[in-house]
């Protein structure tokens, strides 16, 4: 077993002042960047991200180097709501090419222009400065799956699938301007993986089967 090396930062801050706390673990290799409670009323995402802090804790079995937000939303997550205190969907918000200021659905308002929230300005100077390979966003949905925007995490797709028998897609069914897939994957070329845990499952079941799984998929990547 590894001696645990782990950093506790503040990530940024919310719209509300808030601190959103990062846990870096590890000093060399691969950059990993896991994150959860993008939207906070999908708590699910919360708690996988919380129990892979618990797991590494545990045992920091990887050469890699790991940043985990287990609350990105912290002011949805704390008031259990999509968009955050600004009823801004900050997965509608970054600046991709064809974000829009058109709201189609009021749960998806963009905000009054790209990266005008705090939460995502942090986000993006992180990915500017940090510059992780891989991004693992822990969502929830009504229909469970792995989404791959520009299939850059095939291995990392075929191994969650065959551990929680979720589908690969490439595209969620819906646009999704100012999203972080397309600003990581379809725009920077990052590999990011938008993991959609099944809404409203028993929290223990993501404990003991999907927090396992996507440990293991971390492991292929050293």
């Amino acid at each position: 077993m590894k001696a645990l090396e782990m950093k506790t930062f503040i990530f940024g801050h919310s719209h509300s002042g808030l601190p959103i706390w990062g846990h870096r673990f590890g000093h060399e290799g691969l950059r990993v960047l896991i994150l959860g409670g993008v939207h906070g009323n999908e708590p699910e995402g919360v708690v996988a991200a919380e129990g892979l802090l618990e797991r590494f804790h545990e045992n920091y079995a990887f050469k890699l180097q790991i940043t985990v937000v287990p609350s990105f939303n912290v002011d949805g997550v704390l008031r259990g709501t999509r968009k955050n205190a600004r009823d801004v969907d900050l997965n509608r918000n970054l600046p991709t090419r064809d974000w829009t200021a058109r709201v189609a659905e009021e749960k998806y308002h963009p905000g009054p222009s790209p990266l005008s929230e705090p939460e995502n300005k942090a986000l993006a100077q992180f990915i500017e400065t940090e510059k992780p390979q891989f991004i693992l966003s822990l969502h929830s949905f009504m229909n469970p799956m792995l989404l791959d925007n520009e299939s850059l995490c095939t291995k990392e797709c075929q191994t969650l699938s065959q551990l929680t028998g979720y589908v690969i897609k490439n595209q969620i069914g819906y646009p999704t301007p100012g999203s972080l897939g397309t600003y990581g994957a379809v725009e920077r070329s990052i590999p990011t993986l938008t993991y959609e845990l099944l809404r409203g499952m028993d929290f223990t079941e993501i404990k003991d089967k999907h927090v396992p799984a996507i440990y293991e998929m971390l492991k292929q990547k050293q």
